[in-house]
């Protein structure tokens, strides 16, 4: 059942259009385009609930340490991109966060915490620079901010809880599979992103 939702996922990715949400254009809002930006790009969404998984892979202190340590690093990229310091290659550190992220759940990962935690950071930069290019244009840029972050947090949730499944046999099927799709899409957006 779960090498169907694989595949069948997987050719949806392929046929997909970019979603890519820090591509928007015009002027970003305040709280609702802030909140909104993470849940309408799927390289976003997918790293953003692997981090999720993953904390919850590792299993305690990880659950709640690595969904802290991404929105607070974050928050430094964004803090880059608002004083205009230039990152090279975001796109491509978006996608390969998905594509690692991923991978780290499919294969069960278990690094010491401290390397999770920097790898998590690392690719926190990134998706916090696409998001701090946007903020000088927001109509407000705190609650813009605030809707972002806040997005994060419940797409990390979101991984957590899905990641409950694996206290049952398939369950942890269930949760390698996801990791197997968001390693699979963090592939596609690294194509588009090359």
């Amino acid at each position: 059942m779960s090498a169907r939702i694989t595949a069948f996922s997987a050719l949806l990715l392929l046929f997909s259009t970019g979603a890519f949400a820090h591509e928007s254009t015009g002027l970003a809002g305040g709280f609702a385009s802030g909140f909104m930006h993470p849940l309408l790009g799927w390289d976003h969404v997918a790293a953003m609930v692997a981090v999720g998984l993953w904390g919850a892979v590792l299993g305690k202190p990880a659950i709640w340490l690595l969904p802290v340590v991404f929105p607070l690093v974050m928050a430094f990229g964004g803090a880059l991109g608002v004083i205009g310091v230039a990152l090279p290659g975001v796109e491509i550190g978006i996608a390969l966060s998905a594509l690692v992220l991923g991978c780290m759940v499919l294969f069960a990962a278990r690094p010491p915490i401290w390397f999770a935690a920097l790898v998590v950071a690392i690719f926190a930069i990134f998706h916090g620079h696409a998001h701090g290019t946007e903020l000088p244009h927001a109509t407000s840029p705190l609650a813009y901010s605030l809707g972002f972050v806040i997005a994060t947090g419940m797409l990390h949730l979101g991984g957590i809880l899905i990641s409950l499944l694996s206290h049952w046999p398939a369950g942890r099927a269930v949760v390698r599979a996801g990791g197997a799709v968001i390693a699979l899409a963090g592939a596609v957006f690294l194509l588009r992103a090359l």
